[in-house]
């Protein structure tokens, strides 16, 4: 089944995810869900969009996640969508500009699992150099507060031999989003923490998806030099 077609009208989309029809209009003016209109402007929900609104559901009712919290984790998920999409489509350009179908490219394959990341050279930006008191500073937080979103996973210092924090600029600058989230936005850690687990993904998956489509259209261009050069080659005889 095609998961983007609109099929479900209001009343069953609502009942397929537990919720009041007005919970559904509520999520919609808020920009968290799009259905399409029939041309009686009838609202048809897709099998996406139930499972956006599911996703809803659980953010809200079981982390007790704010609005502006899913809003912010959505778009998060918008984006890992589309990555998947970019990536099928280049993998098909690809293909189409050199002239040639691979076997091993009949099917575009999927970007390569989490657990995959290329390894890179280390940015400056991971490089620990602030201890935590400096680092608290700059974000305008207190040490403990600092510890305590350490406890909760949402940022990893380093330690030096002598176990004291060190923090990265990139650490610096997810403190500061951590502070945007919920002080501007009211986002509760388990929002917080989704957002930041998907937010690593994205990245995660930008580095595969470059990693992946530098590793195809060198594979490509070395099968079309082979067959060149085979061209070329003096027949024997």
């Amino acid at each position: 089944m095609d998961k983007d077609r609109p099929v479900y009208i209001i009343s069953v989309a609502a009942e397929l995810v537990d919720m009041h029809p007005q919970t559904l209009r509520l999520y919609e003016r808020k920009g968290l869900i799009k259905p399409k209109r029939s041309g009686g402007k009838t609202r048809l929900y897709s099998e996406r969009d139930v499972e956006k609104l599911r996703e809803i559901r659980r953010l809200t009712q079981e982390l007790g996640v704010n609005l502006a919290g899913v809003e912010e984790i959505m778009r998060l998920r918008d984006e890992l969508w589309a990555l998947e999409r970019r990536f099928r489509e280049e993998v098909e350009r690809l293909k189409a500009e050199l002239g040639e179908r691979l076997e091993a490219l009949k099917t575009p394959p999927a970007l390569p699992p989490p657990g995959e990341r290329p390894s890179k050279p280390v940015n400056d930006k991971d490089r620990p150099v602030y201890i935590i008191s400096v680092a608290a500073e700059l974000v305008g937080m207190h040490p403990q507060t600092l510890r305590l979103y350490e406890r909760e996973g949402l940022v990893t210092p380093r330690r030096t031999s002598g176990k004291t924090r060190l923090y990265s600029e990139r650490d610096v600058e997810k403190l500061r989003e951590i502070r945007r989230l919920t002080q501007e936005l009211g986002v509760n850690l388990a929002g917080v923490e989704e957002i930041m687990r998907l937010r690593d993904e994205l990245d995660a998956q930008q580095s595969r998806l470059e990693a992946e489509i530098a590793r195809l259209r060198l594979a490509l261009l070395q099968r079309l030099g082979k067959k060149e050069q085979k061209k070329t080659e003096p027949q024997a005889g």
